[in-house]
């Protein structure tokens, strides 16, 4: 349902005292500049609302009454206000994937923190502070320059904040756990507008819940967190099996992981994956497996310890060695373009048993998109290690994580792609107990239970948080964890 129109007045208060761009459904560039009424009164130069309105899921076409693109701290408390006091439905954007869609909204306002995208390394220290607009390629690039990193994403345009508030699962978890395992304090605007800072010394308990709670309890504007001496080089596999040895493969790499040093993480990927720059004519549109990682220490260890993964069988391809992390961060960029749709859920699975095995073959066998994946994640190492009294991240139990991504180019396509994806989820729940990671999710259509089922007896202790510092559910444009007797807020259009 449409919200009233904000008084005309009460914006341009609001933009009057705001310092970054606030942009209208009206506003259009036209040759660099803007020709539209708010112009007298927008900062907005130049900016173009459907541009600003547009997030890298091609599926997600929603229509904001406003865009605030915050310059700093200040305008993300000026918008949070503003929105307390004229009851909008919020939606926050950082700077990278919104596969679900929760960064824009219709009708309400987006709090936009793209261009907040500083990041500050203190190499002595091994330690980073980031802006909550940086993607991971932001965070590659400065802390690699000092032979530093921390656990991060698989494709480096995934933005840093909303990851890192998922849990954050990426190429270095079994050495160094997840993204949020690395944090020593996060700063944020809360629902009343108050900033604070939450670490192991201050406002602890929202500390827990922050890493891997989603972003429920505010608007984070800035992270520090610690890094390791990680590159620049690290041995990577990069091998390509045919799809006729799938269940060989994934036989091979459930029992590989099983006694696996910690210092490597992998992931296999199943599907056609047609790429004509990487596979021979006869086979660039035939089914594949891949088994993609890296190895957290020296080079000439690496290649030692991911030896055997190559030699499985007779590999399609193996661009397998030695590989600058950055570029190893950049790997699959290319393979997930601006604009593409999108539809992705995940399960953590209890094992790779045969039965589990051959559903996913199967599945990844009737995909109707080639671009389509039915990915399992190695978890495990030092994930496993950190308590849930010590984090709010909910899949530390399992030792495998199924990621189902449905990617595909056209809208006519929706339907089926969509029903790919809930069809394999719903069956492969046989070998779950059903919690999934937040950061692959699909769209609302769970809503609460989906919630309950993954964070189990720790969900009360979230809603507690979400009592004390938004109990309004101003932030609920995210995986919500709804206040006491509140009402999941409608999403604004689900699939």
């Amino acid at each position: 349902m449409a919200q009233d129109p904000i008084p005309a007045d009460r914006i341009e208060r609001f933009e009057a005292g705001f310092h970054g761009d606030v942009i209208h459904p009206d506003d259009v560039r036209k040759s660099g500049t803007l020709s539209t009424p708010s112009e007298r009164h927008s900062r907005s130069e130049g900016a173009d609302y459907d541009e600003a309105r547009a997030v890298w899921n091609g599926m997600i076409d929603r229509h904001p009454a406003l865009i605030a693109r915050c310059r700093g701290v200040g305008d993300v408390i000026s918008a949070v206000n503003f929105a307390r006091e004229h009851d909008l439905l919020v939606a926050v954007r950082g700077g990278g994937h919104n596969v679900a869609g929760t960064a824009v909204c219709d009708d309400g306002l987006v709090i936009d923190l793209s261009e907040m995208r500083d990041v500050w390394v203190g190499p002595d220290e091994r330690t980073a502070w980031v802006r909550a607009g940086a993607t991971w390629a932001d965070v590659d690039r400065e802390t690699q320059a000092f032979g530093l990193a921390t656990p991060g994403g698989a494709v480096s345009e995934t933005g840093f904040a909303g990851l890192t508030l998922g849990g954050g699962i990426g190429h270095l978890r079994c050495k160094y756990g997840l993204t949020c395992d690395n944090l020593a304090s996060i700063d944020l605007v809360t629902a009343d507008g108050d900033y604070l800072t939450a670490s192991a010394d201050e406002h602890e308990e929202l500390f827990w819940g922050l890493r891997g709670g989603g972003g429920n309890f505010g608007v984070v504007t800035g992270f520090e967190f610690d890094l390791h001496p990680v590159g620049p080089d690290v041995a990577v596999c990069l091998v390509f099996y045919s799809g006729e040895r799938m269940i060989e493969v994934l036989e091979a790499y459930r029992d590989y992981v099983a006694d696996a040093p910690p210092e490597v993480s992998l992931l296999t990927l199943s599907g056609v994956l047609p790429d004509e720059e990487l596979f021979a004519p006869d086979t660039v549109d035939e089914r594949k497996i891949a088994i993609a990682g890296c190895y957290a220490g020296s080079v000439a260890a690496g290649e030692r310890a991911l030896a055997p993964l190559r030699e499985i069988h007779e590999p399609v391809a193996d661009f397998s060695g030695p590989m600058p992390y950055v570029e190893f961060q950049q790997l699959f960029d290319e393979d997930y373009p601006d604009g593409m749709r999108y539809y992705w859920k995940s399960l953590y699975l209890d094992g790779l048993s045969e039965s589990a095995i051959d559903r996913i073959a199967y599945w990844s066998g009737v995909a109707p998109s080639p671009l389509s994946t039915v990915d399992v994640w190695q978890l495990g190492g030092a994930v496993a290690r950190v308590d849930t009294e010590d984090s709010a991240f909910a899949g530390r139990h399992a030792p495998f994580l199924l990621g189902v991504e449905a990617n595909w180019e056209r809208p006519e396509a929706d339907d089926v792609n969509v029903e790919w994806v809930r069809d394999c989820l719903e069956d492969m729940r046989q070998f779950s107990d059903g919690s999934v990671y937040l950061n692959f999710p699909g769209f609302f259509e769970e809503g609460d239970e989906m919630m309950r089922t993954t964070f189990g007896p720790t969900y009360e202790r979230l809603v507690a948080l979400k009592d004390e510092y938004d109990p309004t559910d101003l932030f609920s444009r995210n995986q919500n964890i709804a206040p006491s007797g509140t009402a999941r807020a409608d999403d604004g259009g689900v699939l």
